[in-house]
């Protein structure tokens, strides 16, 4: 057993590792003082900080708009990484990911919370996705690897903020959010306190969210005493059944086993089975690859906007993808059964997938 947890405890720390962009995209500045909230992209990684009531050349506020928001970051502050859209670096393709839906005329943006999520421990950084009050605090760690007390917020309530303030002026029609891993709760806390915001009359209403995309979406295990001893997968569910009555799209990938290591992570099937869910199978990794293939569920879906809608084994129905219309993403979401990744599974791009229908967890 001691080995056993020593192992999943290697694999947590090289999932976290696994994920971050190229060295030097980011000055050191950006790790030595507090830096999080939204940045837009333009090509090649080249971006620029989101500012309130300033122009961003990345930015058009009538264009549809997708943001990204990643997971757990540990180490990630003393390496001076943070993700980005190049993840050649971690067994992705070695292309620029945002490229196709800048083409096809999107905004497209990362929420960074990656000084408070970069803890030792992936439980730690999950409590500030829900609570000012977890078990670290509100604490954010510079590129020295020392800690520091942050701010009298939540990470959800930073960034909510962050992209309500500086999308005031929004006027699209389209906001997709995908989370990956720890991410996937971030996107759902996001998009429930933006239908708050919305509802109670304080909130740009353009900002109600099409799509929330769960990217190999974990959560840990047990009651949190922050959450008034909820888990929060249940917690995470409830959200999910109060967006979908507003209008909101789900889908899932999962990409990894990472979210049902039983003594680390929650499987959240119920979550699941409330999206339009497929089981991505990268074989192009090793089995033992865990981390690469928990992190191929960012680079697939964002990389799939690029090609066509997969099709589906003895069906003309469409498959799913990025690329998927969302009539049809919703009949997904509300039907009887899950997608299964049947052909394509031994490259990386997403150009040559067929999938199968299964039945649900």
């Amino acid at each position: 057993m001691k080995s056993l947890r020593l192992g999943l405890a290697l694999l947590c720390m090289s999932i976290s590792s696994l994920t971050l962009a190229y060295p030097g995209v980011f000055p050191q500045s950006t790790f030595s003082n507090l830096d999080y909230g939204l940045y837009w992209f333009g090509d090649n990684d080249n971006y620029q900080k989101a500012q309130a009531g300033y122009s961003n050349p990345y930015y058009n506020k009538s264009a549809p708009t997708i943001v990204y928001i990643h997971g757990w970051q540990n180490g990630s502050s003393q390496a001076k990484n943070r993700e980005t859209f190049n993840r050649s670096d971690s067994g992705g393709p070695d292309v620029d990911l945002a490229y196709a839906w800048r083409r096809a005329g999107y905004n497209v943006g990362i929420l960074y919370w990656n000084q408070f999520a970069d803890e030792g421990e992936v439980k730690d950084a999950e409590a500030k996705i829900w609570s000012k009050n977890g078990p670290r605090a509100m604490r954010w760690r510079d590129h020295n690897g020392n800690y520091h007390s942050g701010p009298n917020k939540d990470a959800g309530q930073l960034m909510f903020e962050s992209l309500k303030n500086n999308m005031a002026d929004y006027s699209g029609s389209r906001l997709i959010l995908a989370g990956h891993s720890l991410g996937n709760q971030m996107a759902i806390v996001v998009a429930k306190k933006l239908k708050d915001g919305i509802s109670a009359g304080n909130t740009n209403s353009k900002l109600k969210p099409k799509r929330v995309a769960l990217l190999d979406p974990f959560y840990s295990n047990g009651q949190k005493s922050y959450i008034n001893n909820q888990w929060t997968g249940a917690k995470a569910r409830s959200y999910v059944d109060t967006l979908k009555s507003w209008g909101v799209i789900f889908e899932a990938y999962r990409s990894s086993s990472v979210s049902n290591t039983f003594l680390v992570g929650d499987e959240n099937k119920g979550l699941l089975n409330k999206t339009a869910f497929v089981e991505l199978k990268p074989w192009y990794f090793q089995s033992w690859q865990q981390a690469e293939k928990h992190g191929a569920a960012v680079w697939h879906y964002l990389w799939s906007f690029d090609f066509s809608i997969p099709s589906i084994k003895d069906s003309s129905d469409q498959g799913l993808s990025a690329k998927t219309g969302d009539t049809r993403v919703k009949t997904l979401m509300n039907g009887s059964k899950r997608l299964i990744h049947d052909l394509g599974a031994y490259t990386k791009s997403p150009g040559d997938d067929r999938f199968k229908y299964g039945n649900r967890l």
